[in-house]
């Protein structure tokens, strides 16, 4: 038993470890002759007490492994702290580079239930003639699913990360016309980096929530010029939303266009509370982009976190209204030839939208992968154990198969109980 607890805290509270067969042999190699000497170390999985190698699943949703998605919520918020302030091998100085919190909205597909407020914040009824609580399930269903455009709502999201690439590519246009340069001089003189995640709202459409910086030519090491100011960043933000479109596909005579809705909301990042309409700083950025990364379609309109294999199990799913008829139209899509690349079938779970929830551009930071790598190494580094007449080169032969996913429900009543080992449950925030 002693043994089984150490294994299962090793992965952290995963609830959906990978189950691996196989072994991992470690040999003394002599660095004079390349000679491959004694075995140091062999692990095999039937010797482990849970009979496998169990790694654990890093998904980063919190429906499917909470403790996965914790670990990536807080790999997330350091990515974003670390092109806010610095750190993670970004230099501190891009803290003085201009910077805003901008937020994405997808355009309206039809009335649906919600909680408008007057000028001074006080909610009012819905156009339904209720006052709808914050909790209420009918919050963001259509007022009429038979006039809702469910189509162009599927195609939307399939054409979100697009629409996104082309406000990139305008961005740097509208920042360089108000500088004065042309786009070909504008990468003398300045780069633009940004990071983003994708959240979706109760009616199912995605928006995205972006920091957005301007760096200096070569990144976060170099600084900004002077004509850089986040008014200017702002500013330019909002013309490229307003000019971005991606042209759609034609469905049944019906021809789709593409831009983000009306409500775009953009605020520069200083040193302010972000409550009540105030400047924000970077902590609590960083903590309201994280808490998103974790999230998907299932979290706000109730749909699935798994992807579907045949729509005969829709009926069977315990899922809202709504949501059901957001997958059965990406389905129905899916299965047109002239939409197969959109693939919307394997995308049904997701609403139609495939893309990254969360994207940086190269520049802005480190990358989860690097942090990642640099939990492996601590989590190593704690775990060796040196003796005097070791090796320092060693030869590491592996042979690891798949062999299942998930705990037994002996292994999880277990693991329930336990606090993960130190280290295999992320940083705290």
């Amino acid at each position: 038993m002693p043994t089984l607890v150490k294994q299962l805290r090793g992965i952290g509270g995963c609830t959906q470890p990978v189950r691996l067969d196989g072994h991992r042999v470690e040999h003394a190699v002599d660095t004079r002759t390349g000679e491959i000497g004694r075995v140091l170390h062999r692990l095999d999985s039937a010797s482990l007490p849970a009979g496998n190698l169990l790694v654990r699943c890093n998904n980063r949703r919190a429906t499917r492994c909470p403790a996965c998605a914790e670990t990536y919520r807080r790999d997330t918020f350091h990515l974003i702290t670390a092109g806010l302030r610095g750190g993670k091998g970004t230099p501190d100085t891009v803290t003085r580079h201009p910077k805003v919190f901008a937020t994405f909205t997808a355009p309206g597909f039809g009335p649906v239930h919600n909680r408008p407020t007057d000028r001074r914040g006080t909610v009012r009824a819905c156009r339904c003639g209720l006052l709808h609580d914050t909790d209420d399930e009918s919050l963001g269903t259509p007022l009429d699913p038979a006039t809702y455009d469910y189509e162009g709502a599927v195609l939307w999201n399939a054409h979100a990360g697009m629409l996104w690439r082309r406000f990139s590519i305008y961005l740097r246009r509208e920042i360089a016309k108000r500088a004065g340069l042309t786009q070909r001089d504008f990468a003398d003189f300045a780069r633009v980096s940004f990071a983003k995640v994708a959240e979706y709202q109760k009616r199912g459409a995605v928006h995205f929530h972006a920091v957005i910086r301007i760096d200096g030519p070569e990144g976060g090491d170099t600084p900004p010029p002077d004509w850089a100011t986040a008014e200017l960043l702002a500013d330019a933000i909002g013309a490229a939303a307003a000019h971005s479109r991606v042209d759609g596909p034609v469905v049944d005579g019906r021809p789709h266009t593409f831009a983000f809705g009306k409500q775009l909301d953009v605020r520069a990042i200083r040193s302010a509370d972000f409550d009540g309409g105030q400047e924000l700083t970077e902590r609590a950025v960083a903590s309201y982009i994280a808490k998103y990364a974790t999230k998907g379609a299932e979290t706000a309109t109730g749909a699935l976190d798994r992807p579907l294999k045949f729509l005969a199990e829709l009926a069977q799913l315990d899922i809202s209204d709504h949501a059901r008829r957001l997958i059965r139209t990406a389905w129905t899509l899916g299965a047109r030839k002239e939409l197969e690349d959109l693939r919307l079938r394997a995308w049904a779970h997701m609403l139609g939208f495939r893309g990254h929830f969360s994207t940086k551009s190269r520049r802005y930071s480190t990358t989860l992968g690097a942090l990642r790598t640099a939990r492996a190494e601590w989590r190593r580094a704690q775990a060796a154990v040196i003796t005097e007449d070791e090796s320092d080169t060693t030869l590491v032969l592996s042979h690891w198969v798949f062999a299942g996913i998930g705990l037994s429900y002996a292994e999880a009543w277990l693991a329930a109980s336990l606090e993960p080992a130190l280290g295999t449950e992320g940083e705290p925030t």
